[in-house]
């Protein structure tokens, strides 16, 4: 249901002055080979989620927060070339450099990054409306990373630097970067899982072409001078302009070695499909996620209730790692809405700077049309909104109430089995264990699930049948992705390789081995090489 109420959005004047935007972001220049290109060409203009008040009518506007270039393939391959030259086969100057070195330019980085920390966090506020909070926690959860990735790397090379004697071979083994890595993030953590990829990928001598999200692409036109003086020329160029415009031409080169991509597999499927060399293609893929919780009978109602509302609520459910489906036992399913649709309607809509605000405006664009659909889908299938009362499913422009429909069955497609990525819930009664057991592994995706329950034998159960279609299995607690020393990774359409602090590193580079028969002539002569 649509609503008019143009009072949950501000004017300009109603705005803290802390969060104002002092200027519209225009990113006129591009980042190629070391050099920063003027852009002359056609331009996108970039409005924030956040609608404004108009001061002579009752009516709202849309906000421009900025602009960015639209390029074409010709700049695409511009910087292609530059990559390319900067890698030189693993002899250029960046991948021959050593560690130390690479750290070193990384930690210059960093100092450079922390201080740009308050306009970087303004515009994750602006672009995609993350609560004051949670665009603070990305930041600074993103230097973190990056921290613990160069203290992970120090004690790799420690540990590669070393010269093993196995079964009569003399070897050393040492990771090398692969070459030329694309690197695609998601807009929904546009900093922290871009930098994901490109950090790892970067400190382990790989020159990089980064494409920005869609959504989340203005706050990185802060960290263009530091990219621009921290490394050498070549190592990160940007690329700009519409993905099916600038990147298939990458893709057909075969120049790309590695693809570090973030999306829907269905992107990620079409751009492997471009490339010549699809054997030899190197890929990263964070990709589809449907992840379930189950609610056994014996669960605790108030604790798993707190669980699946951050779960599949947290930053209006826009999380790969968001719940996005509950099956709840039928015999406590009356108790477990009940106290769900309670607690639901306690949380705070509004603008990101609003005091203890938990739902905003929703990134995408077409994302209230989408939600509408599943809500209309849901109730010509025999679903309710439960919440009702509370003001669930109504959509003011950019916001959405939080909806949780009930009873949802496989009639109800988009809710049933496609990632909603917004802030509706569907809730699936079950009787019999074997019901979400089934659905999960039937799904074509395989990233998390969530088990509430009190009773031991019900969780072994539910591990033993799940674990090998999921990526992680949270018991009493929601699906997440932290602590990033943990494993990230998923199963079948979810994801391809493995992130977390080290085998991200392991991940975006690959082994290289010299050998050599063990005798004290080569100890000596190989001692004297690696030195």
């Amino acid at each position: 249901m649509t609503s008019n109420n143009t009072s949950l959005f501000p004017k300009i004047n109603e705005i803290p002055e802390k969060f104002r935007l002092d200027k519209i972001v225009n990113q006129t220049k591009i980042l190629i080979n070391g050099e920063f290109i003027e852009w002359k060409g056609p331009f996108q203009d970039v409005f924030s989620p956040i609608y404004i008040q108009s001061e002579s009518t009752n009516s709202l506007e849309k906000f421009k927060i900025g602009s960015y270039p639209i390029a074409t393939n010709k700049e695409s391959i511009r910087a292609l070339d530059a990559a390319t030259k900067a890698f030189n086969g693993g002899k250029g100057e960046w991948p021959s450099m050593s560690v130390n070195d690479r750290i070193m330019a990384m930690e210059n980085f960093i100092h450079k990054m922390e201080s740009q920390r308050e306009p970087i966090v303004k515009m994750i506020i602006w672009e995609i409306c993350k609560s004051v909070k949670d665009a603070e926690k990305e930041f600074d959860r993103t230097v973190e990373y990056i921290k613990d990735t160069i203290i992970a790397l120090k004690k790799i090379d420690k540990e590669s630097s070393q010269i093993k004697t196995v079964s009569g071979v003399l070897a050393q083994v040492k990771k090398l970067p692969y070459g030329v890595v694309l690197c695609m993030g998601p807009y929904n953590y546009p900093l922290n899982e871009t930098f994901a990829t490109l950090i790892p990928a970067l400190l382990m001598g790989n020159t990089i072409l980064f494409k920005p999200p869609r959504q989340g692409i203005l706050l990185f036109s802060y960290l263009l001078d530091a990219f621009k003086e921290c490394f050498p020329q070549g190592v990160i160029n940007t690329l700009y302009g519409r993905g099916r415009d600038v990147t298939p031409v990458l893709m057909q080169s075969g120049k790309i070695d590695v693809l570090a991509f973030i999306g829907s597999s269905k992107v990620a499927n079409g751009m492997i499909k471009e490339s010549p060399f699809a054997n030899s293609l190197h890929a990263v893929l964070g990709l589809d996620a449907k992840n379930a919780g189950i609610i056994d009978e014996t669960a605790n109602i108030d604790w798993a209730v707190n669980e699946v509302i951050q779960g599949a609520f947290s930053f209006n459910g826009q999380r790969c790692t968001a719940l996005k489906i509950i099956f709840v036992h039928s015999s406590i399913a009356d108790n477990f809405n009940k106290k769900l649709c309670e607690e639901i309607s306690k949380l705070s809509v509004g603008m990101p700077w609003d005091n203890n605000v938990f739902i905003t405006p929703v990134a995408e664009p077409e994302k209230p049309e989408y939600i509408q659909k599943c809500i209309d889908e849901a109730i010509a299938n025999g679903g309710e909104i439960i919440n009702k009362e509370s003001g669930g499913g109504i959509i003011n422009y950019s916001l959405v109430n939080p909806a949780i429909i009930y009873p949802v069955n496989e009639k109800m497609n988009l809710l049933y089995n496609k990632e909603q990525f917004g802030p509706i819930l569907p809730i699936v009664p079950y009787y019999y264990p074997e019901e979400p057991i089934d659905y999960i592994i039937k799904s074509n995706t395989g990233q998390q699930v969530s088990i509430f329950s009190n009773n031991t034998e019900n969780i072994s159960n539910f591990i033993k049948s799940l674990r090998c279609q999921v990526g992680r299995i949270n018991i009493n607690s929601q699906c997440q992705r932290g602590p990033d020393v943990f494993s990230f990774n998923g199963r079948k359409n979810s994801a391809k390789g493995t992130l977390s602090i080290t085998e991200a590193l392991y991940a975006l580079s690959i082994d290289s081995v010299i050998a050599t028969k063990d005798n004290d002539f080569n100890d000596k002569l190989i001692s004297s090489i690696l030195k």
